[in-house]
This record gives C-alpha cells, structure tokens and sequence, in this order.
C-alpha cells in the first residue's frame, strides 16, 4: 500500500464540545459533561482536495449529507481523555484515507492446483457412486 503524508488538522477547524455522556455511570454522568462531540467540517477544511474527497467517498454514518463528521466520544470519565480519544478517531480516519490499496494482478492457476482439484472432484464423484440403489 502506498501511504501518502498524512496533513494536520488544525485546533481552529475542530469543533469541540462537552456533552453530557449517555449509559451508566451513577450521579456523575448527571451532573459532568464528560462527553466529547467532535465536529469536523470536511468540506471548509484546510485538507488537501484528495483526502477530502476521500472522506466524503467513504460510506460512513458519521458523516451527515452536508458533509461534517461528528464523533462522539463517551468512553472515558473525564472529558480530557474523551477530547484526546476524539481527536484520536479523526486521526486514524485520516490515516485509513491516506492509503492506497496495491491494484492486484490476476494471477493463473498452477498447473499442480488444476491437478488436485481435479483429483478431489474424482475422489468426490466416486464416493457419490457409492451412495446409489444397490442391485441384488
């Protein structure tokens, strides 16, 4: 795979905000807003054409039809960890954009593989002879 360099978003692109996180947790996920939303809008951004046009190609639900990727992180209890593991995810989809897929050359059949796939079916086929009516 080819890699490309991969850009740097910069702090005044993201969108960072605090939220109150979802799911268990006690009295602390009622009164701390540990959660992290993560807006990024792919289209104003400062990213080469090739990687924005990368993202908007991919088949992701995070990226609604007007072409912003929303993380939200809620994993962590506190929101520093959230906004580094949000922060995180955007990097590694950068990263997953970023690579190229080696083209693959088709390839022919060995002549050794034709061979015992032959003898498998012959092998199969007279086994299934064997399962027929038998004849006093």
């Amino acid at each position: 795979m080819s890699q490309l360099a991969l850009p740097n978003v910069p702090d005044d692109e993201l969108e960072l905000k605090a939220i109150r996180a979802q799911g268990s947790g006690g009295q602390n996920v009622n009164k701390v807003s540990s959660a992290i939303h993560l807006r990024f809008d792919i289209k104003a951004s400062s990213l080469p054409e090739f990687f924005k046009q990368a993202l908007l190609e991919l088949r992701d639900k995070r990226i609604n039809k007007d072409g912003v990727l929303v993380i939200k992180s809620q994993h962590f209890r506190t929101q520093e960890k959230n906004r580094a593991a949000a922060i995180e995810r955007l990097n590694e989809l950068l990263v997953s954009v970023s690579s190229k897929p080696k083209k693959r050359l088709p390839t022919k059949a060995t002549k050794g593989s034709k061979r015992r796939r032959m003898d498998s079916k012959t092998l199969r086929g007279r086994t299934k002879l064997l399962r027929g009516k038998v004849n006093i």
